[in-house]
């Protein structure tokens, strides 16, 4: 079955960023959205560790290892880049300053609960600043595979993983579709075209919700 890869995942959820919105994006996958940024927008970035507009990762071998994203990622500065301590980052999570949080999930629930972190062997080892982000960013959205590599659900009616968040996500961007959530439900909004509407239901646990027209889901090769 045909499916986006992470980088045009990446790139769909780019195309919703309002210009001069204030975004945070999770470690791993949803640090690949900041590459994706539409011509003639602009973004300003915020990590977790205390830094406010930062640019692209630097070239191989330019790193400077003391600027670094909260994934331990080198980033570049860009003019009018801020620094500042770790605790008033968490003030501007908290104080609802942030526009826009993009995370991974290992699941969604039809009621937008949201669970990113495991205590398992292979889960992220600690939740870190993701249950603040959930709650005090604007919005939440997410990107993620339509299901595990063992071709399970995580699309869900209930998640069955520690949760990072209760009724916080609105919106999924996944492999196979977008995905929003609306009094409890998920409303399907795009499908790739060569994903049927039954085959898509199959791979989702949850029921999918299609009140009209379903717009395809397109996206460069990337």
């Amino acid at each position: 079955m045909d499916k986006l890869s992470n980088n045009q995942i990446a790139w769909r959820a780019a195309q919703d960023i309002a210009d001069g919105a204030y975004v945070n994006l999770g470690i791993g996958f949803p640090e690949k959205v900041a590459q994706y940024q539409p011509p003639g927008r602009e973004a300003i970035f915020h990590t977790e560790n205390g830094i406010l507009n930062f640019g692209e990762s630097p070239e191989k071998g330019q790193e400077d290892w003391d600027v670094i994203n909260a994934g331990k990622k080198a980033v570049t500065v860009k003019p009018g880049t801020a620094f500042f301590h770790h605790a008033d980052s968490f003030a501007m999570v908290r104080g609802g300053h942030l526009d826009v949080a993009i995370l991974g999930a290992y699941e969604v629930a039809e009621t937008g609960d949201l669970a990113n972190w495991s205590t398992g062997p292979r889960g992220v080892p600690a939740v870190g600043g993701a249950m603040d982000l959930v709650h005090g960013a604007k919005r939440v959205a997410v990107i993620t595979d339509h299901v595990t590599k063992d071709g399970k659900p995580k699309i869900l009616k209930s998640c069955t993983l520690p949760l990072t968040g209760v009724a916080c996500v609105t919106r999924v961007y996944t492999s196979l579709a977008v995905l929003d959530i609306e009094g409890g439900r998920f409303v399907l909004r795009e499908k790739l075209a060569t994903v049927s509407l039954d085959d898509l239901q199959a791979l989702t646990e949850a029921e999918l919700l299609v009140p009209g027209p379903v717009t395809d889901l397109i996206c460069p090769d990337l």
